[in-house]
């Protein structure tokens, strides 16, 4: 490419800075360097499990008894969460309305009155959840071979499923210090709230919209049957998903899996395992064995069919700087075709 482009990211709308020559800066791009300890003391570790809160669900081949060893993977609630069980707030709980927009939301009100509270809130209420991914001390999940991985990820699903009831829930992973994690110990986190993020919404609207002016089509499967034939962002297919670098990426060598058949929910769905296990490598053999990266699923709210579900990945390089909090618009210094060829040569 040639100059800074602006791209828009067909899922959100959302603007993205394509600035290749910001990368020549001296100093302006780092690999995030990171060298995880010996989990001495880790409280994620077999052997530790007084030391979190009770299991609420665990995957032991064993049969062994909850809040002991012999687990595989390991789920409880977060000692210090973002969302709390409705029974464990201050605050009375208040009907949470419409998925997509808020009564409490004093801007939405059809007049000004005395009444509307420009400063009101509402109990943060929900379920935030620790997954842990393996019982020894791992600080990577490329660490995982595949067949572990997808005991992992169908123990994601799972939780995932039980909080079906929310309006929206969220699978992350932080991976490293620079990603946002705070126990090296690696762990995904399921957090299942009372509304549908601004973000997903606005994801969900633009899929209804593009589906009525197209009598029926599905905007990322549009979106992926395109990125095939250009073949310049796609980094590897097989029969159930695709992994592309998306054209208006936020960040350097950001990632999406794609099932190549449109379903709405990550959690009831099987596929893209495989894939994810190929992806983590490919990021391990540009970047290093322990990488810092964030990873991420978009699943359809409850209730919504018209969704398409994906899951994003990407390497924590650098950090957002003053122009992305100012204007929401993100700068990304590798065009994701120049990623794309990158994961391409070292994915397995």
């Amino acid at each position: 490419m040639g100059g800074p482009e602006i791209r828009i990211d067909q899922l959100t709308g959302s603007r993205v800075l394509v600035t290749p020559d910001r990368a020549l800066k001296p100093d302006d791009f780092g690999h995030g360097a990171w060298t995880p300890g010996d989990g001495e003391g880790c409280p994620f570790c077999e052997g530790a499990e007084a030391e979190t809160p009770g299991e609420v669900a665990a995957l032991r081949p064993d049969g062994s008894e909850p809040d002991s060893p012999g687990w595989t993977t390991r789920t409880f609630p977060n000692l210090y969460p973002a969302l709390v069980p409705p029974g464990d707030s201050e605050q009375s709980q208040v009907e949470a309305g419409s998925a997509f927009a808020s009564h409490h939301d004093p801007l939405l009100s059809s007049v000004r009155s005395a009444g509307n509270d420009l400063f009101a809130s509402r109990a943060a209420t929900g379920h935030h959840e620790v997954i842990v991914n393996a019982p020894e001390h791992i600080a990577s999940i490329t660490d995982l071979p595949p067949e572990r991985l997808e005991a992992v990820v169908e123990s994601w699903r799972e939780r995932m499923r039980a909080h079906s009831d929310a309006p929206y829930v969220q699978l992350i992973l932080n991976q490293g210090p620079d990603a946002g994690g705070s126990i090296e110990h690696s762990h995904a986190q399921v957090g299942a709230a009372p509304f549908v993020p601004a973000q997903v919404a606005r994801e969900r609207e633009r899929f209804a919209a593009y589906r009525e002016r197209t009598a029926g089509a599905s905007l990322l499967e549009d979106v992926l049957r395109e990125e095939v034939r250009r073949d310049e962002r796609l980094v590897a297919i097989d029969d159930d998903v695709a992994l592309i670098c998306p054209w208006a990426s936020r960040w350097p060598y950001e990632m999406r899996i794609i099932p190549r058949t449109p379903s709405p929910s990550f959690e009831e769905d099987g596929v893209g395992t495989p894939m994810l296990h190929r992806a983590l490598g490919a990021i391990s053999s540009i970047f290093g064995a322990t990488p810092q990266l964030n990873l991420w699923v978009k699943t359809a709210p409850r209730g919504v069919e018209d969704f398409h579900w994906h899951l994003d990945l990407a390497p924590r390089l650098e950090p957002p700087s003053s122009f992305e909090f100012a204007t929401g618009v993100d700068v990304n210094v590798v065009p994701p075709e120049v990623a794309a060829a990158e994961l391409r040569d070292a994915i397995a």
